[in-house]
């Protein structure tokens, strides 16, 4: 088991990896972070509504399924959100520069942190 600190500080070491962080989509709240380079405060509280907006279809569609992770494509970057499946409320947000990192791996290593954390 990791603490939060040791979750964050392991994803920063994924190829690639920009910035990371556990965010409340409850409040929009960030609990964490690690990297930067972008405004983690601000991501944290417009990727919570893509969370929200993303459960809600999900539950209108009846699609009796659950979100693993949510994947922006950009031309610069990858943004992966991923809600914390133990945690309700919870979920990583990690941006990768796209030109260095292997999207398969860092998906692994997201679920990797999630199923490791401790809090």
């Amino acid at each position: 088991m990791a603490n939060l600190k040791d979750s964050l500080d392991a994803l920063m070491q994924v190829d690639g990896a920009q910035a990371v962080a556990l965010v409340d989509y409850t409040s929009g709240m960030l609990l964490g972070s690690a990297g930067g380079g972008i405004d983690l405060e601000l991501a944290a509280a417009g990727n919570t509504e893509v969370i929200r907006a993303k459960m809600k279809t999900a539950s209108s569609l009846k699609l009796n399924d659950n979100i693993e992770d949510i994947l922006i494509s950009l031309g610069k970057a990858y943004h992966i959100m991923r809600p914390i499946a133990s945690k309700p409320g919870l979920f990583f947000y990690v941006v990768l520069d796209r030109s260095r990192s292997n999207l398969a791996m860092a998906r692994r290593a997201v679920l990797d942190a999630e199923l490791h954390l401790e809090m």
